[in-house]
């Protein structure tokens, strides 16, 4: 019973510690920040709000909580040796990396880089600083870089599995600059989830012996346990003209959950031996990056997916409970024929409708080319296009050409976005975010 009491107590204490800092709150601003920006785009673009980005909000933060409870029993058993100012450490790097890029609010950059200057530093033995220079010179050689690391591991891994199950829920259409300045369909999907975790370390004054010794902190252990509360934030961007975004989703995953894997492997392999450290802090940084460059390269090459065929119009989005949805229309299929007319253009698809204003047939291609056939009654004050969003046209006068985003443009969601609102010279929009 005293165990669990003292458990409880610490744990307790690391939630007023938790609630106290600003970071937590910091990293759910920055969402609603994302959110609310996606939100303007959709507006901008098709006059309409697929979107809420105070939904987004609560969901990604609620997905957020549970991973970080998972995160923090999984990383009881390899340990983490981490002092409040290596929390302040980490959170102003990483705060410093993201006024260049926002994708570089990742724990992969800021503890990787933090790594290789230790590196650097242990090369100096002798060298000190005064002040609050060299408490700060202090902070960085006391980090244990592979148990950060490691967490950094699980992060992703947690984020892998999050993309898998929500990285589609909130992907949102946007016509897009493609090859020789045609304009093109695409989907930009953004998750992000601020992740509160409570880490076990080693006690800096004698009490309870833990049941087990994690992996990492050696006869650190010795002198009891304690609990330290980090805020982190996870989340990823991708954009997508060639596929659909439950298929980009699950491919990213894939690929998120492999460099987690190896990441672990590096930091646990460091841990057993140092010198492997500097790799591992490289690994997270130049792999991560590689990741985002490897996807861009991808899209790139490959064919846009959201395009009209020579005959029929492609679906782009489905308005949430229109009349398209209740039909059964998706993404990617083509229509056809309406009321028995075949459609090539957004008028003649108009036309098509207003032959009965109070019924509708369709003859729909789905995504495998076979034909299916809808009906429905039509009422009043219904989408003009039964709320289907096709992909853009010759016509289009909005297109959006990506762009790494910074921080000043996440809070100026004007900034970046200048230029004629024309196919040819398109507005910018943001390209990348936080963690890929």
């Amino acid at each position: 019973m005293e165990i669990v009491l003292e458990w409880l107590w610490k744990l307790s204490d690391a939630l007023v510690y938790f609630l106290a800092q600003p970071f937590y709150y910091i990293s759910i601003i920055l969402v609603m920040l994302q959110y609310r920006r996606q939100v303007q785009l959709e507006r901008r673009l098709f006059h309409v709000r697929l979107h809420s980005w105070g939904r987004q909000t609560w969901i990604t933060v609620l997905s957020g909580f549970a991973a970080g409870i998972a995160i923090s029993v999984v990383s009881s058993f390899l340990g983490t040796t981490l002092t409040l100012d290596g929390i302040i450490l980490i959170w102003s790097v990483s705060i410093l990396l993201l006024l260049f890029r926002v994708r570089y609010l990742c724990f992969a950059y800021s503890v990787g880089l933090l790594g290789v200057i230790q590196f650097i530093l242990s090369w100096f033995p002798g060298f000190t600083l005064e002040g609050f220079a060299g408490g700060v010179l202090k902070t960085v050689q006391d980090l244990n870089i592979p148990s950060l690391l490691a967490l950094v591991a699980l992060l992703h891994l947690a984020e892998a599995l999050l993309i898998r199950w929500q990285g589609a829920l909130f992907a949102g259409p946007l016509f897009y600059e493609g090859k020789r300045g045609k304009v093109v369909g695409g989907y930009q999907m953004k998750s992000f989830w601020p992740i509160p975790l409570f880490l076990l370390v080693p006690a800096q004054n004698a009490g309870s012996l833990l049941p087990w010794t994690p992996f990492f902190g050696g006869e650190a252990w010795h002198s009891g346990f304690s609990f330290i509360a980090l805020p982190a934030l996870i989340g990823f961007t991708e954009m997508t003209v060639s596929t659909l975004p439950g298929q980009k989703a699950r491919l990213t995953s894939s690929r998120l959950l492999l460099y987690s894997v190896v990441l672990l492997g590096l930091a646990l392999l460091a841990g057993w031996w140092s010198p492997l450290t500097v790799v591992a802090a490289l690994a997270a940084f130049l792999l991560h990056e590689l990741l985002v460059w490897y996807s861009s390269v991808e899209e790139t090459n490959r064919s846009p997916y959201f395009v009209h065929p020579s005959r029929g119009l492609k679906v782009l989005a489905v308005l949430p409970g229109s009349p398209a949805e209740e039909l059964g229309i998706e993404a990617g299929e083509v229509i056809f024929k309406v009321n028995g007319t075949p459609v090539n253009t957004k008028q003649q698809l108009h036309s098509g409708l207003r032959m009965n204003p109070a019924f509708c047939k369709l003859e729909v291609l789905n995504r495998q080319g076979e034909s299916k056939f809808l009906q429905r009654a039509i009422y009043a004050g219904e989408h003009h296009q039964l709320g289907v969003i096709l992909a853009p046209d010759d016509d289009a006068s909005v297109a959006l050409r990506m762009k790494p985003l910074s921080l000043l443009e996440l809070l100026s969601p004007r900034r970046g976005a200048e230029g004629r609102k024309s196919a040819r010279v398109p507005e910018k929009a943001p390209g990348e975010a936080l963690d890929r």
